[in-house]
């Protein structure tokens, strides 16, 4: 069965998120445990930590004590803000999280690009059983769906976006403004797009993994090296961090040896540190990417997630119906495939037993037609014709000249298929349809009575 384990903002501490996140190496490795799971993905994204496998029935107390022991937390501290789903579910609310549904601001359009990082790593981990893979395809491509046929994600919709609006009172002039970008992920992008378009002109980026250089060229950027990060925290006016560190990248310490530009060369003073003139950290960063206490130095203001969140905007109730509405209908859709596959062993035994049949009795006819060849009517060993209606009976006979010729062995045997599929359509559909509707067992319960065809087993 699918479950999913999730942990997310609105009910779980920043703390206790933050942990589970820095951890999730550590979950996934646990979580790859054959005697608990069969397969298993870890989404770690701004605002939750979500784990979804294949396991067996009643197993989610178990998962819950696992993903504890891995992240060095009691499983006592997850199980009062844990959500947990299965089966029809677990693909609803993954579906709605892939579409940014459950994000802060709704409609976010970075979670799709999360979520599909989780299902790659899951992939390259070999962690996915033929399920995962289907719902995270299927999560994919309904996110894509509610982008397309929706306004969710109009301007603004972002949290990205969201944050540089709750900047525009502190940046007065967004043109003049030197922002340092810290981090090259799937946030950067977003943060570069929504800069430029309050016009900024000035972007530095610094990369925790050395990948600034190739990022700056891609998205004509300034580069700060590796080693000059404490330079251009002093040139910088907005600092807006997004990586994907385990650790914090900037800390008060670091941001003490790096003082704000001074408006002035007489109003620097070094004794006066961060002073000078006031400065702006965004930490988009789960976990942080800024260590909370910069916020207690002078002339630093920090908005961390925790913060931005609170803020986020009550979603158009329509453009979010509409969404909701393409999530039902695709988790209704994915649950009602899953359980047309339980109907295969009826499908197969019922097109094996009628095949089984056709089979023998092109065999018969095989037979009876080598059979007249030999000795037909001529003695001359020539080819005989086999007629349609004695092929069963083992009966062959010379065709006689006609207007008409009788058809061939192979074209009789290419008809009789044909009509076999023919016969087959009809209640090979009727049982898929059993099978979506979550009624196999009538569908077995008709073969037995009909053929006494018992699937799964001997018939």
């Amino acid at each position: 069965m699918l479950l999913s384990l999730s942990f997310s903002l609105d009910r779980a501490p920043f703390e206790l998120l933050e942990q589970l996140s820095k951890r999730s190496t550590d979950v996934a490795a646990g979580l790859d445990d054959p005697t608990l799971t069969a397969g298993s993905v870890v989404v770690a994204t701004c605002n939750r930590f979500e784990v979804y496998v294949e396991t067996g029935p009643d197993r989610h107390a178990a998962v819950l004590t696992r993903v504890a022991a891995a992240a060095g937390l009691d499983s006592s501290q997850l199980s009062d803000i844990v959500a947990v789903s299965t089966e029809h579910e677990t693909a609803e609310h993954l579906f709605a999280v892939a579409a940014g549904l459950e994000s802060a601001v709704v409609g976010e359009s970075e979670i799709a690009g999360q979520v599909r990082r989780a299902h790659d790593d899951a992939r390259d981990r070999g962690t996915l059983t033929h399920d995962l893979e289907h719902l995270f395809r299927t999560a994919t491509r309904t996110s894509r769906e509610v982008g397309h046929r929706t306004d969710i994600r109009s301007a603004g919709r972002s949290l990205v976006r969201l944050a540089l609006r709750m900047a525009e009172s502190r940046v007065t002039d967004w043109a003049g403004a030197n922002v340092l970008l810290i981090g090259t992920g799937a946030y950067a992008g977003a943060t570069v797009a929504a800069l430029r378009a309050r016009g900024v002109q000035t972007i530095h980026v610094y990369s925790p993994s050395g990948r600034a250089e190739s990022y700056a060229a891609e998205h004509e950027l300034s580069v700060t090296p590796q080693g000059g990060l404490s330079a251009a925290l002093t040139a910088a006016d907005l600092v807006v961090a997004c990586t994907r560190a385990e650790e914090p990248v900037l800390t008060a310490e670091l941001l003490r040896t790096a003082p704000a530009a001074a408006a002035s060369p007489a109003d620097f003073d070094p004794t006066l540190a961060v002073t000078a003139r006031p400065r702006l950290l965004i930490d988009l960063g789960m976990p942080r990417n800024i260590d909370p206490t910069v916020a207690e130095l002078p002339g630093v203001e920090l908005l961390d997630l925790e913060t931005i969140s609170k803020h986020a905007p009550v979603a158009e109730l329509t453009a979010a119906a509409e969404a909701k509405e393409i999530v039902y209908e695709a988790a209704a859709e994915f649950s009602a495939s899953r359980a047309e596959r339980e109907a295969l062993p009826a499908l197969l035994a019922l097109r094996t037993h009628v095949m089984g049949i056709l089979e023998d009795e092109l065999c018969r006819a095989r037979t009876a037609s080598s059979t007249a060849t030999g000795t037909g009517a001529t003695g001359t060993g020539a080819t005989a014709r086999t007629d349609a209606y004695s092929a069963g009976t083992g009966t062959g006979a010379v065709s006689a000249p006609g207007p008409a010729p009788e058809p061939s062995a192979a074209e009789v045997e290419a008809a009789l298929r044909r009509f076999t599929s023919k016969l087959l359509h009809t209640p090979m559909t009727r049982i898929r349809s059993l099978g979506r509707e979550g009624r196999v067992p009538d569908a077995a319960a008709a073969l037995e009575t009909l053929f006494g065809i018992h699937p799964g087993g001997d018939h």
